[in-house]
């Protein structure tokens, strides 16, 4: 089995790299919990993965103009 390395994790157990830069990083982590849980019971849907790409390619923080 391949190990991996320790990464810093949030309150719920979700890599701090994958809710950083988010407009709203709580419901992000709620959002990946929640798909991680339909794709191991192995009801996600090519469409559901379709909106939740879009949903996160959209959800960023807006950069300042200096």
């Amino acid at each position: 089995m391949r190990k991996f390395k320790k990464v810093p994790k949030t309150k719920g157990g979700v890599p701090k790299k994958y809710v950083a830069g988010t407009k709203n990083p709580s419901a992000r982590e709620k959002e990946i919990k929640n798909t991680r849980k339909l794709y191991k019971e192995g009801k996600l849907t090519p469409a559901m993965m379709d909106k939740i790409s879009k949903s996160r390619a959209k959800d960023r923080r807006k950069k300042k103009r200096a």
